[in-house]
Protein backbone atom coordinates (compact mmCIF):
# COMPACT_ATOMS: atom_id res chain seq x y z
CA UNK A 1 0.00 0.00 0.00
CA UNK A 2 2.77 2.40 0.98
CA UNK A 3 4.70 1.62 -2.19
CA UNK A 4 1.63 2.33 -4.29
CA UNK A 5 1.07 5.69 -2.57
CA UNK A 6 4.69 6.69 -3.10
CA UNK A 7 4.55 5.63 -6.76
CA UNK A 8 1.38 7.68 -7.34
CA UNK A 9 2.94 10.67 -5.58
CA UNK A 10 6.06 10.37 -7.74
CA UNK A 11 4.03 10.20 -10.95
CA UNK A 12 1.95 13.22 -9.90
CA UNK A 13 5.10 15.23 -9.23
CA UNK A 14 6.63 14.17 -12.54
CA UNK A 15 3.57 15.45 -14.42
CA UNK A 16 4.74 19.00 -13.72
CA UNK A 17 8.49 18.90 -13.36
CA UNK A 18 9.13 22.66 -13.40
CA UNK A 19 6.61 23.32 -10.62
CA UNK A 20 8.08 20.47 -8.58
CA UNK A 21 11.60 21.84 -9.04
CA UNK A 22 10.61 25.37 -8.03
CA UNK A 23 8.80 24.00 -4.99
CA UNK A 24 11.88 22.00 -4.09
CA UNK A 25 14.18 24.98 -4.62
CA UNK A 26 13.01 26.65 -1.41
CA UNK A 27 13.99 23.57 0.59
CA UNK A 28 17.32 23.30 -1.25
CA UNK A 29 18.27 26.86 -0.36
CA UNK A 30 16.96 26.52 3.19
CA UNK A 31 18.78 23.28 3.99
CA UNK A 32 21.94 24.49 2.27
CA UNK A 33 21.88 27.67 4.37
CA UNK A 34 21.38 25.68 7.57
CA UNK A 35 24.23 23.27 6.76
CA UNK A 36 26.56 26.14 5.85
CA UNK A 37 25.75 28.29 8.90
CA UNK A 38 26.05 25.35 11.30
CA UNK A 39 29.34 24.35 9.65
CA UNK A 40 30.75 27.86 10.13
CA UNK A 41 29.51 27.94 13.74
CA UNK A 42 30.96 24.50 14.49
CA UNK A 43 34.23 25.55 12.90
CA UNK A 44 34.40 28.63 15.12
CA UNK A 45 33.70 26.51 18.20
CA UNK A 46 36.39 24.03 17.19
CA UNK A 47 38.93 26.84 16.82
CA UNK A 48 38.02 28.24 20.26
CA UNK A 49 38.32 24.78 21.85
CA UNK A 50 41.68 24.28 20.18
CA UNK A 51 42.88 27.65 21.48
CA UNK A 52 41.65 26.81 24.99
CA UNK A 53 43.51 23.50 24.82
CA UNK A 54 46.78 25.28 23.96
CA UNK A 55 46.50 27.40 27.10
CA UNK A 56 46.35 24.42 29.43
CA UNK A 57 43.44 23.46 31.66
CA UNK A 58 42.24 24.76 35.04
CA UNK A 59 44.60 27.75 34.99
CA UNK A 60 45.00 30.76 37.27
CA UNK A 61 47.36 33.67 36.79
CA UNK A 62 48.53 35.32 40.03
CA UNK A 63 50.01 38.77 39.45
CA UNK A 64 51.61 41.29 41.77
CA UNK A 65 49.65 44.51 42.13
CA UNK A 66 50.57 48.05 41.10
CA UNK A 67 52.97 50.33 42.98
CA UNK A 68 52.57 53.99 43.86
CA UNK A 69 55.51 56.39 43.93
CA UNK A 70 54.96 60.09 44.79
CA UNK A 71 51.30 59.72 43.84
CA UNK A 72 52.10 58.07 40.50
CA UNK A 73 50.63 54.59 40.04
CA UNK A 74 52.55 52.07 37.96
CA UNK A 75 50.94 49.25 36.03
CA UNK A 76 49.89 45.84 37.28
CA UNK A 77 52.89 43.68 38.13
CA UNK A 78 55.18 46.60 39.00
CA UNK A 79 55.09 46.03 42.77
CA UNK A 80 57.50 43.28 43.95
CA UNK A 81 54.86 41.66 46.16
CA UNK A 82 55.12 38.04 45.02
CA UNK A 83 58.09 35.87 45.93
CA UNK A 84 59.45 32.43 45.24
CA UNK A 85 58.54 31.57 48.81
CA UNK A 86 54.91 32.41 47.99
CA UNK A 87 55.07 30.00 45.06
CA UNK A 88 56.47 27.25 47.27
CA UNK A 89 53.72 27.84 49.83
CA UNK A 90 50.99 27.77 47.17
CA UNK A 91 52.35 24.49 45.82
CA UNK A 92 51.52 22.89 49.19
CA UNK A 93 47.79 23.58 48.82
CA UNK A 94 45.82 20.35 48.19
CA UNK A 95 43.60 22.02 45.55
CA UNK A 96 46.62 22.83 43.35
CA UNK A 97 48.86 20.46 41.38
CA UNK A 98 51.54 22.84 40.08
CA UNK A 99 52.75 26.41 40.55
CA UNK A 100 55.10 28.06 38.05
CA UNK A 101 56.60 31.47 38.91
CA UNK A 102 57.85 33.34 35.86
CA UNK A 103 59.54 36.52 34.80
CA UNK A 104 58.25 37.79 31.41
CA UNK A 105 60.03 40.15 29.09
CA UNK A 106 61.40 40.51 25.57
CA UNK A 107 64.87 40.51 24.09
CA UNK A 108 66.75 40.63 20.82
CA UNK A 109 68.03 37.22 19.76
CA UNK A 110 70.99 36.68 17.43
CA UNK A 111 72.28 33.60 15.63
CA UNK A 112 74.91 34.13 12.96
CA UNK A 113 73.56 36.71 10.52
CA UNK A 114 69.96 36.27 11.71
CA UNK A 115 68.29 38.18 14.51
CA UNK A 116 64.79 38.28 15.95
CA UNK A 117 62.97 40.01 18.81
CA UNK A 118 60.86 37.58 20.83
CA UNK A 119 59.17 37.13 24.19
CA UNK A 120 61.56 35.68 26.74
CA UNK A 121 60.20 33.99 29.86
CA UNK A 122 62.22 33.08 32.90
CA UNK A 123 60.53 29.91 34.14
CA UNK A 124 60.85 26.93 36.46
CA UNK A 125 60.50 23.28 35.35
CA UNK A 126 56.86 23.36 36.51
CA UNK A 127 55.97 25.82 33.73
CA UNK A 128 55.75 23.12 31.06
CA UNK A 129 53.44 21.05 33.30
CA UNK A 130 51.16 24.00 34.04
CA UNK A 131 50.89 25.00 30.38
CA UNK A 132 50.74 21.35 29.24
CA UNK A 133 53.49 22.20 26.77
CA UNK A 134 55.37 19.34 25.14
CA UNK A 135 59.02 19.25 24.07
CA UNK A 136 59.35 18.68 20.32
CA UNK A 137 63.02 17.74 20.52
CA UNK A 138 65.83 18.04 22.99
CA UNK A 139 65.54 18.32 26.78
CA UNK A 140 63.50 20.49 29.18
CA UNK A 141 64.82 22.97 31.74
CA UNK A 142 65.74 21.15 34.96
CA UNK A 143 66.06 22.04 38.65
CA UNK A 144 69.85 21.89 38.30
CA UNK A 145 69.68 24.50 35.52
CA UNK A 146 67.61 26.65 37.85
CA UNK A 147 70.04 26.32 40.79
CA UNK A 148 73.08 26.96 38.63
CA UNK A 149 71.56 29.86 36.70
CA UNK A 150 72.54 28.02 33.52
CA UNK A 151 72.50 29.82 30.20
CA UNK A 152 70.23 27.37 28.40
CA UNK A 153 67.13 28.04 26.33
CA UNK A 154 64.07 26.33 24.85
CA UNK A 155 62.86 27.84 21.56
CA UNK A 156 59.32 28.10 20.28
CA UNK A 157 58.71 27.04 16.70
CA UNK A 158 58.48 30.60 15.33
CA UNK A 159 61.78 31.63 16.93
CA UNK A 160 63.50 28.47 15.70
CA UNK A 161 62.31 29.10 12.14
CA UNK A 162 63.33 32.78 12.19
CA UNK A 163 66.81 32.11 13.50
CA UNK A 164 67.65 28.68 12.04
CA UNK A 165 65.33 28.15 9.08
CA UNK A 166 65.31 24.43 8.31
CA UNK A 167 68.45 23.70 10.36
CA UNK A 168 68.33 21.85 13.67
CA UNK A 169 68.74 24.42 16.49
CA UNK A 170 69.43 21.91 19.30
CA UNK A 171 73.05 22.18 20.46
CA UNK A 172 73.56 25.56 18.78
CA UNK A 173 74.38 28.78 20.65
CA UNK A 174 72.32 31.96 20.34
CA UNK A 175 72.86 35.34 21.93
CA UNK A 176 70.18 36.84 24.14
CA UNK A 177 70.99 40.49 24.80
CA UNK A 178 74.58 39.65 23.82
CA UNK A 179 74.80 36.81 26.36
CA UNK A 180 75.44 33.32 24.91
CA UNK A 181 72.75 30.67 25.52
CA UNK A 182 72.86 27.01 24.56
CA UNK A 183 69.70 25.77 22.83
CA UNK A 184 68.80 22.53 24.63
CA UNK A 185 65.43 21.90 22.94
CA UNK A 186 62.46 23.17 20.98
CA UNK A 187 58.82 23.40 22.03
CA UNK A 188 55.85 21.77 20.31
CA UNK A 189 53.73 24.30 18.39
CA UNK A 190 50.92 26.04 20.32
CA UNK A 191 49.44 28.51 17.81
CA UNK A 192 47.73 31.78 18.66
CA UNK A 193 46.30 32.80 22.01
CA UNK A 194 42.92 34.51 22.53
CA UNK A 195 44.45 37.95 22.02
CA UNK A 196 46.06 36.89 18.74
CA UNK A 197 49.58 36.63 20.17
CA UNK A 198 51.79 33.96 18.64
CA UNK A 199 52.55 31.60 21.53
CA UNK A 200 55.34 30.00 19.51
CA UNK A 201 57.23 33.31 19.33
CA UNK A 202 58.70 32.46 22.72
CA UNK A 203 61.99 31.58 24.38
CA UNK A 204 62.10 29.88 27.79
CA UNK A 205 65.15 30.25 30.04
CA UNK A 206 65.67 29.34 33.72
CA UNK A 207 64.04 31.87 36.06
CA UNK A 208 67.26 32.57 37.96
CA UNK A 209 69.12 33.14 34.70
CA UNK A 210 66.47 35.61 33.50
CA UNK A 211 66.66 37.55 36.76
CA UNK A 212 70.45 37.68 36.99
CA UNK A 213 71.69 37.75 33.38
CA UNK A 214 68.85 38.83 31.06
CA UNK A 215 66.49 41.33 32.69
CA UNK A 216 68.18 42.01 36.02
CA UNK A 217 66.22 42.37 39.24
CA UNK A 218 66.56 44.57 42.31
CA UNK A 219 64.64 41.92 44.25
CA UNK A 220 66.11 38.50 43.33
CA UNK A 221 63.53 36.53 45.30
CA UNK A 222 60.54 38.34 43.76
CA UNK A 223 58.55 37.45 40.64
CA UNK A 224 56.04 39.44 38.63
CA UNK A 225 53.55 36.62 38.14
CA UNK A 226 52.81 32.95 38.67
CA UNK A 227 50.81 30.48 36.64
CA UNK A 228 48.88 28.00 38.77
CA UNK A 229 47.10 24.78 37.81
CA UNK A 230 44.20 23.53 39.92
CA UNK A 231 43.69 19.84 40.70
CA UNK A 232 40.51 19.78 38.59
CA UNK A 233 37.67 21.88 37.25
CA UNK A 234 35.56 21.07 40.30
CA UNK A 235 38.25 22.60 42.55
CA UNK A 236 38.55 25.94 40.76
CA UNK A 237 36.41 27.99 43.17
CA UNK A 238 37.98 26.41 46.27
CA UNK A 239 41.48 26.83 44.84
CA UNK A 240 40.95 30.55 44.26
CA UNK A 241 39.62 30.94 47.81
CA UNK A 242 42.57 29.00 49.26
CA UNK A 243 45.14 31.04 47.31
CA UNK A 244 43.57 34.34 48.34
CA UNK A 245 43.48 33.35 52.01
CA UNK A 246 47.06 32.05 52.04
CA UNK A 247 48.59 35.04 50.24
CA UNK A 248 46.74 37.54 52.45
CA UNK A 249 48.06 35.73 55.51
CA UNK A 250 51.62 35.60 54.19
CA UNK A 251 51.57 39.28 53.19
CA UNK A 252 49.94 40.29 56.50
CA UNK A 253 47.05 42.06 54.79
CA UNK A 254 44.38 43.04 57.30
CA UNK A 255 40.65 42.60 56.80
CA UNK A 256 39.29 45.44 54.65
CA UNK A 257 42.68 46.29 53.11
CA UNK A 258 43.29 45.95 49.38
CA UNK A 259 45.33 42.93 48.39
CA UNK A 260 48.77 43.47 46.86
CA UNK A 261 48.13 40.72 44.32
CA UNK A 262 45.54 39.80 41.68
CA UNK A 263 44.18 36.36 40.77
CA UNK A 264 42.68 35.79 37.33
CA UNK A 265 40.75 32.67 36.45
CA UNK A 266 41.86 31.90 32.89
CA UNK A 267 39.45 28.97 32.56
CA UNK A 268 36.50 31.27 33.30
CA UNK A 269 37.64 33.69 30.59
CA UNK A 270 38.02 30.81 28.15
CA UNK A 271 34.56 29.48 29.04
CA UNK A 272 33.02 32.91 28.40
CA UNK A 273 34.55 33.05 24.93
CA UNK A 274 33.48 29.47 24.21
CA UNK A 275 29.92 30.25 25.33
CA UNK A 276 29.86 33.39 23.19
CA UNK A 277 30.93 31.38 20.16
CA UNK A 278 28.26 28.77 20.90
CA UNK A 279 25.56 31.45 21.08
CA UNK A 280 26.80 32.88 17.77
CA UNK A 281 26.55 29.42 16.22
CA UNK A 282 22.99 28.98 17.47
CA UNK A 283 22.02 32.41 16.13
CA UNK A 284 23.45 31.58 12.72
CA UNK A 285 21.49 28.33 12.70
CA UNK A 286 18.30 30.11 13.78
CA UNK A 287 18.62 32.69 11.02
CA UNK A 288 19.20 29.94 8.46
CA UNK A 289 16.13 28.05 9.73
CA UNK A 290 13.99 30.97 8.55
CA UNK A 291 14.86 29.83 5.02
CA UNK A 292 13.45 26.39 5.82
CA UNK A 293 10.19 27.92 7.01
CA UNK A 294 9.98 29.98 3.83
CA UNK A 295 10.56 26.79 1.82
CA UNK A 296 7.78 25.08 3.78
CA UNK A 297 5.38 27.90 3.02
CA UNK A 298 6.27 27.52 -0.65
CA UNK A 299 5.41 23.82 -0.45
CA UNK A 300 2.03 24.59 1.11
CA UNK A 301 1.17 27.17 -1.54
CA UNK A 302 2.07 24.90 -4.44
CA UNK A 303 0.22 21.99 -2.85
CA UNK A 304 -2.91 24.13 -2.49
CA UNK A 305 -2.69 25.00 -6.18
CA UNK A 306 -2.19 21.32 -6.96
CA UNK A 307 -5.29 20.36 -4.95
CA UNK A 308 -7.36 22.92 -6.82
CA UNK A 309 -6.11 21.72 -10.23
CA UNK A 310 -6.64 18.05 -9.34
CA UNK A 311 -10.06 18.37 -7.73
CA UNK A 312 -11.76 16.34 -10.48
CA UNK A 313 -9.06 13.65 -10.22
CA UNK A 314 -9.67 13.45 -6.47
CA UNK A 315 -13.40 13.05 -7.09
CA UNK A 316 -12.80 10.17 -9.51
CA UNK A 317 -10.51 8.43 -7.03
CA UNK A 318 -13.11 8.72 -4.30
CA UNK A 319 -15.88 7.54 -6.62
CA UNK A 320 -14.03 4.30 -7.38
CA UNK A 321 -13.36 3.51 -3.72
CA UNK A 322 -10.45 5.65 -2.47
CA UNK A 323 -10.89 6.59 1.18
CA UNK A 324 -10.15 9.96 2.71
CA UNK A 325 -7.05 8.63 4.45
CA UNK A 326 -5.74 7.42 1.07
CA UNK A 327 -6.11 10.90 -0.44
CA UNK A 328 -4.52 12.41 2.69
CA UNK A 329 -1.62 9.96 2.52
CA UNK A 330 -0.97 10.65 -1.17
CA UNK A 331 -0.76 14.42 -0.81
CA UNK A 332 1.31 14.13 2.36
CA UNK A 333 3.65 11.77 0.52
CA UNK A 334 4.09 14.34 -2.25
CA UNK A 335 4.97 17.03 0.29
CA UNK A 336 7.43 14.80 2.13
CA UNK A 337 9.11 13.63 -1.10
CA UNK A 338 9.59 17.22 -2.22
CA UNK A 339 11.03 18.10 1.21
CA UNK A 340 13.39 15.14 1.40
CA UNK A 341 14.65 15.50 -2.17
CA UNK A 342 15.18 19.21 -1.53
CA UNK A 343 17.05 18.29 1.63
CA UNK A 344 19.37 15.90 -0.23
CA UNK A 345 20.23 18.56 -2.80
CA UNK A 346 20.49 21.18 -0.04
CA UNK A 347 22.95 19.06 1.93
CA UNK A 348 25.10 18.69 -1.17
CA UNK A 349 24.91 22.44 -1.77
CA UNK A 350 25.72 23.34 1.83
CA UNK A 351 28.63 20.90 2.13
CA UNK A 352 30.02 22.00 -1.23
CA UNK A 353 29.90 25.70 -0.36
CA UNK A 354 31.40 25.01 3.10
CA UNK A 355 34.33 23.12 1.54
CA UNK A 356 34.79 25.80 -1.10
CA UNK A 357 34.76 28.55 1.52
CA UNK A 358 37.34 26.67 3.62
CA UNK A 359 39.73 26.22 0.71
CA UNK A 360 39.22 29.62 -0.93
CA UNK A 361 38.94 31.99 2.05
CA UNK A 362 40.57 30.08 4.91
CA UNK A 363 37.36 30.13 6.97
CA UNK A 364 37.26 26.89 8.93
CA UNK A 365 33.90 25.16 8.45
CA UNK A 366 33.14 21.83 10.09
CA UNK A 367 30.21 19.79 8.71
CA UNK A 368 29.00 17.36 11.38
CA UNK A 369 26.83 14.26 11.08
CA UNK A 370 24.29 15.60 13.53
CA UNK A 371 23.75 18.79 11.49
CA UNK A 372 23.00 16.71 8.38
CA UNK A 373 20.67 14.40 10.34
CA UNK A 374 18.95 17.41 11.88
CA UNK A 375 18.41 18.95 8.45
CA UNK A 376 16.79 15.74 7.18
CA UNK A 377 14.54 15.52 10.23
CA UNK A 378 13.51 19.18 10.03
CA UNK A 379 12.91 18.94 6.27
CA UNK A 380 10.60 15.93 6.69
CA UNK A 381 8.79 17.61 9.58
CA UNK A 382 8.27 20.78 7.54
CA UNK A 383 6.96 18.72 4.64
CA UNK A 384 4.39 17.04 6.92
CA UNK A 385 3.50 20.27 8.74
CA UNK A 386 3.00 22.49 5.70
CA UNK A 387 1.66 19.68 3.54
CA UNK A 388 -0.98 18.58 6.03
CA UNK A 389 -3.44 21.42 5.41
CA UNK A 390 -3.56 21.00 1.60
CA UNK A 391 -3.72 17.20 2.01
CA UNK A 392 -6.55 17.49 4.54
CA UNK A 393 -8.39 19.89 2.25
CA UNK A 394 -8.10 17.36 -0.58
CA UNK A 395 -9.26 14.50 1.65
CA UNK A 396 -12.33 16.47 2.84
CA UNK A 397 -13.65 17.14 -0.67
CA UNK A 398 -17.06 15.60 -1.33
CA UNK A 399 -16.92 13.21 -4.29
CA UNK A 400 -20.03 14.66 -6.03
CA UNK A 401 -18.81 18.26 -5.81
CA UNK A 402 -15.30 17.22 -6.86
CA UNK A 403 -16.63 15.46 -9.96
CA UNK A 404 -18.66 18.54 -10.93
CA UNK A 405 -15.57 20.79 -10.59
CA UNK A 406 -14.33 22.22 -13.90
Amino acid sequence: MTAAILREAWLAMGANKMRTFLTMLGMVIGVGAVILMLAIGQGAQAIVKQTIATMGSNLFVVMSSFSTTSGVRSGTGSAPSLTLSDAAALAELPTLVAVAPLQPGSAQLVYGANNWNASVFGVTPAYLEVREWQIAQGDPITDSDLRAGARVALLGRTVAERLFGDDDPVGQTIRVRNAPFLVIGTLAPKGQSFDGRDQDDTVLVPLTTAQRKVFGSQFPNSVRMMMVKAAGEQYMAQAEEDMTKLLRERHRIQEGQDADFMIRNMSAAADVQAQTTKVMSLLLGAVACVSLVVGGIGIMNIMLVSVTERTREIGIRMAIGARRRDILAQFLAEAVIVSVLGCVLGVGLGVGIAMLASSATGIYAEVTTWSVALSFAVAAAIGVFFGFYPARKAANLKPIEALRYQ
